[in-house]
């Protein structure tokens, strides 16, 4: 079974990889072709009314992106695909050499001899002490991908500005929050799964109210250790953003910048946390490299998540994939332990030793489920892109954002390869969406062509 379903995957990242090019070409005509008879103006910058072409303003954007500049983001982009095999393959290899090992038991062990030292009070400690060496013999075997993936492909297309060092030193933060993070989630889970019978209920729920409370802290106590979080002092930006808050019912006083430019050359914002947690912050890419009007067309769309509680639905709609996930541990940990048991060291649900196979389990559950994940991103996305717009009323904005989104994502997919992969819209769907709005709003202050 598992065997056939690997086969599955990799037949539709190939039959993508064959498909989406010319899928793309097909739905775009060539810079320069002719449109309608009644050549109304429909490129960047022009009105928009009735005449308006949305068609031909779409690919008037599109065509402003060089050849060599799209070749490269599609690159980048579609070299994501195989990266995501990769990633599972690697994972799935480590977890799999820990348990085979037997190294899994040891450490299990070795946590319960550390634990039984100390006052009985402190047994829940085993969790965390097993948790810290899965960890690290995890961290260290994935480095090699970790770094080509995170420092020297970013390098490579010209997206990362951190040396070395940093970056590593930024990879040791994220361990550590991980680390701090799983040693207060574990020993709940498995205390969980040692008492109840319907254990897969009870640690899914357990699972989805730590996520919740990880999004909670994360705008105010994990966010900063990565950047520094300066109050944007600029009125000409501060006060268009704060009143295109209030009048969207956000209560905020300040908006703050982040210091992103240390590590990449991406352009983002966010509007984050809930239960007066709530921050709205840009990063200084955003501030040195766009436009009042497309520093609008983001804040929009980011207030346009907030607005439209997708940080609440979006607890919701993965909990249900936790769910659902933890009903195919229910069905599949059992079967693997009767299997391979005696060989990992591992004695049933509640073993601490099993953890690794709880992973790989959740791990490929996850992989096949990518699809159902990204395209409930994308629709929330696609809703916060339709507020964004209502909210700001800068659809060129919007579309020149798109465009320097497109210098890491691929601007023009196909209809199977957007489903599948894209976890936003695509460039092209977003400049569409933009100059929909744009023919049906004319006479709004858009932004003028540079």
């Amino acid at each position: 079974m598992r065997r056939g379903g690997m086969f599955v995957i990799l037949a539709i990242f190939l039959a993508v990889q064959l498909i989406s090019g010319g899928a793309a070409l097909a739905e775009a005509p060539p810079p320069g072709a002719a449109t309608a008879a009644d050549p109304a103006p429909s490129g960047p910058g022009a009105d928009g009314g009735p005449r308006f072409d949305v068609a031909a303003a779409t690919s008037a954007y599109l065509a402003k992106v060089p050849p060599d500049k799209k070749a490269r983001s599609d690159a980048y982009f579609e070299g994501g695909y195989w990266l995501l095999l990769w990633d599972f393959l690697w994972s799935s290899a480590v977890l799999l050499l820990v348990l085979r090992l037997g190294w899994s038991a040891k450490m299990r062990d070795r946590a319960e001899r550390l634990a039984g030292m100390l006052p009985g009070w402190l047994g829940w400690l085993r969790a965390p002490f097993y948790w810290a060496q899965l960890s690290a013999v995890i961290a260290v075997l994935q480095f090699p991908l970790a770094a080509y993936e995170g420092y020297f492909r970013e390098h490579k297309y010209g997206l990362a500005t951190q040396t070395f060092g940093p970056w590593l030193g930024d990879q040791v933060k994220l361990f550590l929050v991980n680390l701090i993070m799983f040693s207060i989630l574990l020993p709940l889970l498995y205390a969980v799964l040692r008492r109840s019978r319907q254990w897969w209920l009870w640690g899914s729920l357990v699972a989805v109210l730590f996520q919740t409370f990880g999004a909670l802290i994360a705008p105010v106590y994990i966010f900063p250790l990565f950047n520094t979080f300066t109050k944007l002092e600029d009125k000409s930006i501060r006060g268009p953003i704060l009143s295109l808050a209030r009048a969207n019912g956000i209560e905020v006083d300040d908006v703050y910048v982040m210091d992103a430019s240390r590590q990449t050359t991406r352009v983002s914002a966010n509007v984050s946390g809930m239960m007066g947690t709530t921050r709205i912050t840009l990063n200084d890419n955003l501030l040195k490299r766009c436009s009042l009007p497309e520093i609008e067309a983001v804040m929009g769309h980011e207030m346009g998540h907030y607005v439209l509680h997708h940080n609440y639905k979006g607890i919701v709609f993965f909990g249900l994939l936790i769910a659902l996930g933890f009903g195919f541990l229910r069905v599949s940990f059992d079967g693997a332990v009767r299997r391979y048991g005696s060989t990992w060291g591992v004695n049933g649900i509640g073993d601490l030793a099993g953890l690794p196979a709880l992973m790989l389990l959740l791990s490929v559950y996850f992989f096949v489920m990518t699809p159902v994940l990204n395209s409930g991103t994308r629709i929330e996305e696609a809703e916060a892109d339709l507020f964004g717009l209502n909210a700001s009323r800068q659809p060129d904005g919007a579309a020149e954002i798109a465009l320097k989104l497109g210098e890491y994502r691929k601007l023009n997919p196909g209809p199977l390869e957007e489903m599948i992969f894209f976890d936003h819209p695509s460039g092209r769907s977003r400049i569409e969406m933009a100059m929909r709005f744009k023919a049906e709003n004319p006479g709004e202050n858009h932004l003028s062509s540079p």
